[in-house]
């Protein structure tokens, strides 16, 4: 059953990789574009009713914005893996498995953060005994 899910979160997220590829893509705005020009030309001249016309205007705008906003996001989640990818790759101590982390699954992704936090209590429980042995020390 655990297998079954995986493969269907595996698939499920590709499907959302291409969506999001499709929808940041300059060529679907174009389609999107003449697509809500041909609607508000056909339909716009031929109701009478304000509200609607003015709804209509308001549902083509937004319509065309998610476009500009998955563009303007893939274009900054970009720049921001290639950066944190570079600081990785530098780094000569740090854990390169952490790099492309964009291609992992959601599974893999809570269990590398998993790792991380397990990480992070053990070095805060180790700094407490550090400082504990200074305070002792200091107290001598």
């Amino acid at each position: 059953m655990k297998k079954a899910y995986f493969n269907i979160e595996r698939q499920f997220e590709r499907l959302v990789s291409i969506v999001t590829k499709i929808l940041g893509n300059s060529i679907s705005f174009i389609l999107a574009f003449i697509l809500v020009i041909f609607w508000w030309i056909t339909n716009l001249p031929t109701s009478k009713d304000l509200h609607q016309n003015i709804g209509d205007i308001i549902f083509g705008t937004t319509f065309l914005s998610l476009f500009i906003i998955q563009k303007s996001f893939n274009r900054y989640s970009a720049l921001i893996h290639l950066k944190i990818n570079e600081l990785i790759s530098s780094h000569e101590p740090a854990n390169n498995s952490v790099m492309n982390t964009s291609q992992k699954t959601e599974q893999e992704i809570v269990e590398m953060s998993k790792e991380y936090i397990e990480t992070d209590d053990s070095i805060e429980i180790e700094l407490d005994n550090a400082l504990k042995e200074i305070n002792i020390e200091n107290q001598i």
